[in-house]
């Protein structure tokens, strides 16, 4: 037996001590008192994942010098919200190549669908490393560089058709090998400053997919410009939910969603003023042609006479 008088032993939390008994008078009979096990405090990741209804789809948000660790379920959505993309985008570069009328529409098709089935299939394979083998951090890390180097040639791919087969001014002209030095120097910022500068990384993507939008605008023929800002808008605001990581749930998934959405009215646009069979529109002059002339095609140099 033992006596224990006040609140000695009677479990006051600061003694971290229980008791079992009965009570009579300020004297407690038949005590047992043991210290409680103390259970770990939670971190404060796993005290915000219990303040918010969607802590199974969605980590906490990472300062910006680190990476956002998505949560399983993103992961999976990251995977199919491109990767359901790749057969579609193989499929619409082949039918362009198709459609093709001279050797100039064959390589804007093939550029173009190049660029576009190369950004879904490396954006499907980095995230598939990300979920799966991000133990093999230098594997996950080539990954991410393939990644990002793609957006550059895919947005060059995008205006390629555009800046090929439209008729351009003296000075604009010479876009269409600009753009392609655009790609390869973001692709080498990739290469030596991957994830140092993460917002001059996005201002490049932006400042390349807007200059080359102001050379189109000034075109003569002016068809497919609307659909060709809509796309603008499309890409543009999934930016927002691109930084939005531990904000807003799937919002990765999101931005991806954003993409596809951009990419498939910008095909559309590329198919339906480019390549679709009709009335003939003013082209690229890549030669001068003679009067009354009005593609490439049609224009056959005389035999030369011996």
């Amino acid at each position: 037996m033992c006596l224990c008088f006040g609140r000695t032993a009677v479990g006051h939390p600061e003694w971290g001590l229980r008791s079992q008994g009965t009570k009579v008078a300020g004297v407690v009979y038949g005590v047992r008192a043991h210290r409680r096990v103390a259970r770990p405090r939670p971190t404060a990741h796993e005290m915000d994942l219990r303040k918010t209804k969607y802590g199974r789809f969605m980590n906490c948000r990472v300062p910006a010098s680190k990476r956002y660790q998505p949560t399983d379920y993103e992961h999976a959505a990251n995977c199919a919200t491109h990767g359901l993309w790749i057969l579609p985008s193989l499929v619409g570069g082949s039918v362009l190549y198709f459609l093709s009328v001279d050797q100039w529409h064959r390589v804007a098709a093939w550029l173009y669908g190049s660029g576009l089935t190369g950004l879904f299939i490396t954006s499907t394979l980095f995230h598939t490393a990300a979920w799966k083998i991000s133990h093999l951090r230098n594997v996950e890390q080539r990954f991410h560089m393939c990644d990002r180097i793609a957006i550059y040639f895919f947005i060059a791919a995008s205006y390629s058709p555009w800046l090929m087969l439209r008729e351009l001014g003296p000075w604009t002209c010479h876009m269409r090998w600009l753009i392609w030095v655009m790609a390869c120097v973001g692709s080498m910022y990739v290469f030596f400053f991957h994830e140092r500068y993460k917002l001059l990384e996005l201002m490049g993507y932006v400042a390349m997919g807007a200059v080359p939008a102001l050379v189109i605008l000034s075109m003569v023929e002016r068809s497919g410009v609307r659909e060709l800002a809509a796309g603008g808008v499309f890409y543009v605001v999934g930016v927002v939910f691109f930084k939005s990581d531990g904000l807003v749930p799937f919002a990765h998934a999101i931005w991806h969603l954003f993409v596809a959405a951009g990419a498939g009215i910008h095909y559309y646009a590329i198919w339906r003023y480019l390549y679709l069979p009709g009335p003939p529109l003013q082209t690229a002059s890549w030669e001068r042609r003679p009067p009354g002339v009005s593609s490439a095609s049609q224009w056959k140099l005389p035999a030369v006479l011996s």
